[in-house]
């Protein structure tokens, strides 16, 4: 059995897998080809189509185990991912929609090595099809965190994750099934992983890029999506909360710290306004629309931001 899986969550995507997975192929047998290397790799795509969309592109790459998981949503593919790596040690996770940089699973694994941490988190960087909205480019929106290697982090994406299984069983975490539509499913995961006592570290050299179609590349996607990190970030914020009294003071915490951004990024608005600034127009307005999100999640609202319509999901 391979003791290293990289496992990619697809849905509605074979052209992406078909030009993704042969490079997760080659990485997998770049570092199992290493002198002394003890690694087998394995690629596995695991595909939210109940249809099976994706069966062909995978089918088309050896090297490939492909698997369907019927139910809807990010967090069962996720939990579909662990369950099928029952026999690796490591799991790694891409989407199917970013690409590896040279180097992007050797990088994770050495850092996994050298730290002996639960799960190792690596960087992202955006690519685009056509240049950018002026506001947009202002805004920086796209652009990702950065820290030195090694650093010690609470909360980690998913979409360039290495965790060391045995660890992850250990602790007992499990992506939430009801966030798999939502999102913050990984930052839910990852805030548990860390609460429970494992230890999660950054890899700057581990590079993928995210491609950001040109549906992507507006200012209303952009505020759409401020709107539902802010309310997934309450909503973790609630679901980690101890008690009827953690939880009060959870939802105190989205709703003041909403409020004060939607205050915040009106009046920058209008600063950026007055002085002509687009950096100031964009910013503000992605602190207020979070700052929506985050209120909307104290009153119980779940923004779905992946919710389908089709008669599948």
């Amino acid at each position: 059995m391979p003791n290293l899986t990289i496992a990619v969550p697809t849905y509605h995507r074979p052209d992406d897998l078909r030009e993704l997975l042969p490079a997760l192929v080659a990485q997998g047998r770049a570092l199992a080809d290493e002198a002394d290397s003890d690694y087998t790799v394995e690629v596995l795509a695991v595909d939210n189509d109940p249809d099976g969309s994706g069966r062909d592109a995978a089918a088309q790459v050896d090297g490939v185990r492909y698997v369907v998981e019927p139910r809807p949503g990010i967090a069962a593919v996720r939990n579909r991912a662990i369950d099928e790596a029952a026999g690796s040690r490591l799991l790694a996770f891409i989407d199917d929609d970013e690409r590896p940089h040279p180097g992007w699973l050797e990088h994770l694994v050495r850092v996994w090595e050298a730290s002996g941490a639960s799960a190792v988190s690596g960087r992202v960087v955006a690519a685009f099809e056509r240049p950018l909205d002026p506001w947009l480019k202002a805004g920086d929106f796209f652009t990702r965190r950065s820290l030195p290697t090694g650093t010690l982090i609470d909360v980690a994406a998913a979409g360039n994750l290495l965790l060391d299984l045995d660890q992850v069983r250990a602790s007992g975490v499990r992506f939430a099934l009801d966030l798999g539509l939502s999102g913050g499913e990984d930052t839910l995961f990852s805030r548990q992983l860390h609460r429970t006592g494992f230890r999660m570290v950054w890899c700057d050299e581990s590079v993928i890029t995210d491609l950001v179609p040109p549906a992507r590349q507006n200012r209303r996607w952009v505020l759409r999506r401020a709107w539902s990190h802010g309310n997934s970030a309450a909503v973790v914020r609630l679901r980690l909360s101890d008690g009827t009294l953690g939880t009060l003071e959870a939802r105190a915490w989205a709703i003041g710290g909403g409020a004060a951004r939607v205050a915040g990024g009106v009046l920058r608005v209008a600063f950026g306004l007055v002085t002509g600034s687009l950096r100031h127009q964009a910013r503000g307005s992605r602190a207020a629309y979070r700052g929506l999100g985050m209120i909307w999640a104290a009153f119980g609202g779940v923004y779905q931001e992946y919710a389908r319509t089709e008669t599948a999901a």
